[in-house]
């Protein structure tokens, strides 16, 4: 795909706002789902028209999806607020987009050293996530799943080259979600914009720096060619979960076993989804390298200040005047408390192994 289609989607098609309403006809039910990103765009955009298309499939055809870029119908970051009203039925993007709509929202997507992806799959799956995250969108007459996961994601691009907390103080950097929150204690002036916004601020110098997602979805967008610094480990999102969403009264509207269609084709692609991600990431970021991006890792001292500040997030959180809110961050915390027990022996412990230097495959590692 062009760099130029994907910066140019977000100008697309005011008129098709006119489009009919669904409709049911010879027993088939047509959506229209909407989405945060431009049209194919690697990574999300991609993944919004595997769901479309699963939907479809896995109904035999009796629910018709048809998918949406941002901008055709509503603008990307308009989708919650357009499916909650009815002027589509489903939409896909990230649960870190919607923290003006309420701060709980933003643990069930990404959360500064927070959970990776499979143990945010697990919240939702085994540890009462999904209850919370349905009791929380009901408030805006929302069904929700999460359908995918971008894994790890980096700190980001930056124009100059950051060695401590002190470079980050007053530095223009787009993030999201709690991230956001994390990074404006530390003095950071943070910027709200999607993918393609971020890479023209940082051209014209608007943004000193910024992150998205990583490698794959990164390069297309070109963002090696306005920022030279790559930084990664970035544990400000260590998983950004992509989530789908009905409007309730399309949800009820449906029989049970279309229900049950849409609910299987968000949950199976979690994991495609995640591992597409992660080999891509990977091959990606082999061109860069070879491209001459300059590939630099989060200071440690900055890593423990982002730490302690999402500390003083948490306790906020726990106090919030939302008691719903109380209880999601109760929940989640005490998924993250046992996940880190566990993975210490585990996962933690089978990496910190292939760091080892020893011969693999002809390989060190």
């Amino acid at each position: 795909m062009k760099r130029r289609a994907f910066l140019t989607t977000a100008t697309v098609g005011a008129a098709a706002s006119t489009l009919a309403a669904p409709a049911i006809a010879q027993g088939t039910t047509r959506w229209r789902m909407v989405s945060a990103w431009p049209r194919n765009l690697p990574g999300p955009g991609v993944a919004a028209q595997m769901l479309a298309d699963r939907i479809t499939t896995i109904s035999g055809g009796r629910l018709e999806i048809e998918l949406f870029a941002a901008g055709e119908i509503v603008p990307g970051m308009g989708v919650f607020d357009a499916v909650g009203e009815g002027t589509a039925d489903i939409y896909h993007a990230v649960p870190a987009y919607w923290g003006s709509k309420s701060q709980g929202i933003l643990l069930f997507g990404s959360q500064p050293l927070g959970l990776n992806a499979i143990e945010q799959h697990g919240w939702m799956l085994h540890g009462g996530g999904q209850a919370l995250y349905d009791e929380m969108y009901a408030r805006f007459n929302l069904k929700p799943f999460l359908c995918g996961n971008s894994g790890p994601q980096w700190a980001g691009w930056f124009r100059n080259e950051i060695s401590g907390v002190d470079d980050l103080r007053g530095l223009r950097y787009r993030t999201t979600g709690l991230n956001s929150v994390v990074m404006s204690k530390l003095g950071v002036a943070v910027e709200a914009m999607s993918g393609p916004a971020m890479c023209q601020a940082l051209q014209s110098g608007a943004l000193d720096a910024g992150e998205f997602i990583g490698p794959w979805t990164d390069s297309t967008l070109g963002f090696q060619q306005v920022a030279p610094y790559y930084y990664d480990n970035g544990v400000g999102e260590p998983s950004s979960a992509e989530e789908c969403a009905v409007n309730l009264d399309s949800w009820n509207a449906l029989p049970e076993d279309l229900q049950q269609a849409v609910a299987v084709a968000a949950e199976s692609l979690y994991n495609p989804v995640l591992t597409e991600y992660n080999t891509n990431h990977a091959r990606a970021l082999r061109e860069l390298v070879a491209g001459g991006t300059e590939i630099r890792q989060w200071p440690e001292e900055i890593i423990i200040a982002m730490g302690n500040a999402m500390g003083e997030v948490m306790d906020e959180m726990l106090a919030h005047d939302d008691e719903l809110v109380r209880r999601i961050t109760e929940s989640f915390l005490d998924y993250r408390n046992l996940m880190v027990e566990y993975m210490t022996h585990s996962e933690t412990a089978q990496l910190a192994a292939r760091e080892l230097d020893f011969s693999y495959g002809g390989a060190n590692r």
